[in-house]
């Protein structure tokens, strides 16, 4: 499993010198069937992933496409999941909040995510039972300038999570481009339980990586999501000690669901 986590690190720098590549040009903007936007990014980063993960073997579902029929998606427990360019919204403000997720399901959990935001040279990657780590600023750029490096040298790179403890005001974390009536709501009732609520506005699966920091409490999110965009971070928050939970039933949150899509959620940094 070690030889996946490396793999798939050393996959997503790749895909994000890709990305950075269109961040600095007058790239083009489409609209999907869905709604949300794509861009020349999107789909390049997705391909280049899909090429260097197929050497395991393993389904890979993307954001972009998959590599699979959802008859055969009924058979299988463990696959890749991936969102090439988490964030588009947040690419195409060029406020550099977007990411790569790449995670690895397996018996409908998360076990493996790397989280990589290359505009801002933030790294995060995690293992089950083998914590989460994260690395930031200079040190990530050695690894873009030194690439035969092994898992090994970029632990030595590394902090592991949690940093930091939680902050004395109850601080919740909550979506730059999804902020809705109903999370505020979320947050004003929560304001009788805690008083004073500060909160951290931020973009793509950067958030979850936040509480795996110790930076806030929690995440909440109502609406519309998908697997791809909260399994490479639940991964590293779970092996930070905490938790995406079903709002609804506080359960966590599972995966290989019909059409990939998320209920509403709660993530916490302690579970």
């Amino acid at each position: 499993m070690r030889d996946v986590l490396l793999h798939s690190i050393k996959t997503a720098i790749e895909a994000g010198q890709i990305i950075n590549t269109v961040y600095h040009t007058n790239f083009e903007v489409s609209t999907k069937a869905d709604n949300t936007p794509v861009t020349i990014a999107d789909k390049l980063s997705s391909r280049h992933i899909i090429e260097k993960l197929s050497s395991f073997e393993l389904p890979i579902i993307s954001e972009e496409e998959k590599n699979i029929s959802d008859e055969e998606m009924q058979s299988i427990d463990t696959y890749f999941i991936i969102d090439p360019l988490d964030g588009t919204r947040e690419f195409i403000k060029k406020n550099g909040e977007f990411t790569i997720n790449i995670a690895l399901i397996e018996n409908r959990e998360p076990i493996l995510g790397v989280v990589y935001a290359p505009a801002i040279s933030l790294l995060y990657f995690g293992m089950k039972h083998f914590g989460s780590y994260k690395i930031s600023d200079t040190d990530v750029q050695k690894l873009i300038f030194h690439p035969e490096y092994s898992l090994e040298e970029i632990l030595e790179l590394s902090d592991k999570l949690p940093i930091y403890n939680l902050p004395n005001v109850y601080t919740i974390i909550t979506s730059r481009s999804h902020l809705d009536d109903k999370t505020i709501k979320y947050i004003d009732d929560k304001r009788k339980d805690h008083g004073i609520i500060e909160y951290i506005r931020m973009g793509s699966s950067i958030k979850m990586c936040l509480l795996a920091e110790g930076k806030a409490h929690e995440y909440p999110r109502f609406g519309r999501t998908m697997e791809w965009d909260t399994a490479a971070a639940h991964a590293i928050l779970k092996e930070a000690g905490g938790n995406l939970l079903e709002f609804k039933t506080l359960q966590p949150l599972q995966y290989h669901k019909k059409n990939f899509e998320n209920p509403d959620f709660i993530a916490y940094a302690v579970y």
